[in-house]
C-alpha cells in the first residue's frame, strides 16, 4: 500500500457545489449589447480553448467572446465586463459546507494539498478571497499552464509544486474534462466525487466510463485517506 503525502482536488463541482451560470451572465451580454443565449452558446463551445488561454488575457478573450456573439463592444465597456465577470462566477461558487474542515483534517494528518483546475482567467483572480484558499498549497490553473486535464503536464506541475511523486497522490473530482482518466494514467490515485448535486452541474467532456473509488461528500476522501494509509507500528510504551 502507498503512503500518501497530497490530495489533489479538482475546484467546480468538487471543492464546490455544483455550479450553473447565474443571471448575472446574462447582465453582462445585455450591456455589451450582444443576446445573452447568442453568448452563453459562445462560452460553452469554447470552454477548453478559453480555459487555455487561447484568446489572450482577460480582456481580450471577453471582447472576442462577445465579437462572436455578434457585438461590437467598446474598449471601456470590455474593461468594465472583467470585474463583472469576476464578480458572475465568484457568484455561481459555493464551497461545500465540509471543504473547509476536509481540507483541514487532511493538513492535521501531514499531507499536502493542491486544487488543479480547468478554468478561465476568473478563478485566479477571486480564488484567494475564498476560505479554502490558505488550506491549498498548490494552485494549478489551466489558463497558466495552457493545457486542460487530462494533459499531463497539469497534474505533473501540481505533483511539481508540492514535492511529490503522482502515486504518492490521491486525485479528487467529479469527472469533468476527463480528470479521473488523466489522473489515472500520471499514476495518481483517482476517486470520483459523487455528491447528489452534481445532477445539475455544469461539465464538460464528462469520465462517464470511470469506475474507481467513490466517495459522496468531501468528509469521506478524509476516512478513505485513513483507510488507504498503511498502519503505522504502534510506538513502544516506556
Amino acid at each position: 500500500m502507498p503512503a500518501y503525502r497530497a490530495v489533489v482536488f479538482d475546484f467546480f463541482g468538487t471543492l464546490t457545489r455544483a455550479v450553473q451560470r447565474g443571471p448575472q451572465h446574462a447582465e453582462i451580454a445585455r450591456s455589451l449589447g450582444v443576446d445573452p443565449e447568442a453568448v452563453l452558446g459562445v462560452l460553452d463551445r469554447t470552454f477548453r480553448a478559453r480555459a487555455r488561454g487561447r484568446y489572450g488575457n482577460a480582456e481580450a478573450t471577453l471582447r472576442w467572446v462577445i465579437e462572436q456573439a455578434g457585438g461590437r463592444p467598446r474598449p471601456s465597456q470590455v474593461r468594465a465586463g472583467v470585474p463583472a465577470r469576476i464578480s458572475a462566477l465568484k457568484a455561481d461558487t459555493q464551497l461545500r459546507p465540509d471543504a473547509v474542515s476536509a481540507l483541514t483534517a487532511i493538513r492535521r494528518r501531514g499531507l499536502a494539498t493542491a486544487v488543479v483546475s480547468d478554468c478561465t482567467h476568473e478563478l485566479p483572480a477571486f480564488l484567494p478571497s475564498l476560505p479554502v484558499a490558505p488550506l491549498l498549497d498548490a494552485k494549478i490553473y489551466s489558463v497558466r499552464q495552457g493545457v486542460c486535464k487530462p494533459d499531463p503536464q497539469i497534474y505533473l506541475a501540481a505533483c511539481h509544486e508540492l514535492g511529490v511523486y503522482p502515486a504518492e497522490c490521491l486525485y479528487v473530482g467529479d469527472g469533468g474534462s476527463h480528470e479521473l482518466s488523466g489522473a489515472a494514467e500520471v499514476g495518481m490515485t483517482p476517486v470520483r466525487l459523487a455528491a447528489s448535486d452534481l445532477a445539475n452541474h455544469l461539465v464538460f467532456d464528462a469520465d462517464t466510463n470511470f469506475a474507481g473509488r467513490t466517495v459522496r461528500s468531501l468528509t469521506e476522501v478524509v476516512s478513505l485517506l485513513d483507510s488507504l494509509q498503511p498502519a503505522r507500528s504502534p510506538v513502544p510504551s516506556r
